[in-house]
């Protein structure tokens, strides 16, 4: 893959202004895995992008990966977690642990037969404000279809304020080829819901030049 480099990019630390008080500069990412039906197929690219990532996050930064599935808002449905250790060799052990876990559930995932998108945004947030990171961010690797089971309300507003979301490799649905406006709403709907909630929010569907992107 050639545009690993560019969303490595977008993920990195923003210029942090000056106070009397420290302010935190480690980083924390929050990677979201869509795993309902065919886009089960896409999670190849995830793990890479998982993996790239790795090797640019520092000792003291945080990193969890979780899958979308029927219900979302738990820590059920994270497959790795961790903060990294403030010593390199112990935080490398990590990192070596980390993408074992996850290539183990890649190799494993069974599709979900719902999408609940906004559940794993809620705990996403839950989740790095809880480790209060200098900077927050949220990934997105997702069709952004959202399809909850009966019963599971999210008609709710998202806490992001201080967040970044980025959504990854938004595919096209078929009904998006009939009518591409779908896919547009679909874009547009998402990016209301995170703006509203006072993220930032990015759509990344080139991953051709991956490799050239850095966190820094």
């Amino acid at each position: 893959m050639k545009r690993l480099g560019l969303i490595l990019a977008v993920l990195a630390p923003l210029g942090l202004a000056a106070c009397d008080e420290p302010v935190a500069q480690n980083r924390g990412v929050y990677m979201l895995m869509d795993t309902s039906g065919t886009y089960t197929d896409e999670l190849r690219k995830a793990q890479q992008i998982i993996n790239a990532m790795l090797t640019r996050l520092d000792p003291g930064d945080s990193f969890a990966v979780a899958r979308i599935d029927t219900g979302s808002f738990s820590e059920k449905d994270i497959v790795a977690k961790v903060t990294f250790d403030d010593r390199p060799s112990m935080a490398n052990k990590e990192k070596r642990q980390f993408r074992d876990t996850v290539g183990q559930f890649v190799k494993m995932v069974k599709p979900a037969r719902y999408t609940d998108i906004t559940g794993g945004i809620l705990q996403a947030s839950e989740y790095l404000n809880e480790k209060n990171t200098g900077k927050k961010v949220i990934v997105i690797f997702s069709d952004l279809a959202e399809d909850l089971q009966k019963g599971y309300m999210r008609d709710i507003s998202l806490p992001l304020d201080g967040f970044e979301v980025i959504a990854l490799n938004v595919t096209k649905l078929r009904s998006d080829n009939m009518d591409p406006r779908e896919y547009l709403n679909r874009l547009t709907d998402w990016q209301r819901k995170v703006e509203s909630g006072g993220g930032r929010w990015r759509v990344i569907n080139d991953l051709d030049r991956i490799e050239k992107l850095s966190l820094y």
